[in-house]
């Protein structure tokens, strides 16, 4: 082989060794953004299912304490007798 094609045997050979090097990295990388997504995701829901039980609670304690109570406008409280 001339010295000319061994140089571009050896340049095509590396480009094609660096793009297949630079696809492997790409794509580990847009699999590990996918994944903190799906983390985010997950974290988001158990947020809102937790602000949810806490809204739900918050909700039976105030009926709770409305049977107890009874509020005024004056901002006058008065106590119901049981």
């Amino acid at each position: 082989m001339s010295r000319v094609a061994k140089l571009t045997l050896a340049g095509t050979s590396l480009f094609a060794i660096g793009t297949i090097v630079f696809v492997h990295h790409a794509q580990q990388a847009e699999k590990a953004a996918m994944h903190q997504g799906v983390v985010r995701d997950v974290e988001q829901q158990r947020l809102k299912k937790e602000r949810q039980l806490d809204f739900e609670m918050q909700k039976a304690l105030e009926e709770e304490y409305k049977k107890i109570q009874s509020v005024h406008d004056g901002g006058t409280v008065l106590n119901k007798q049981r």
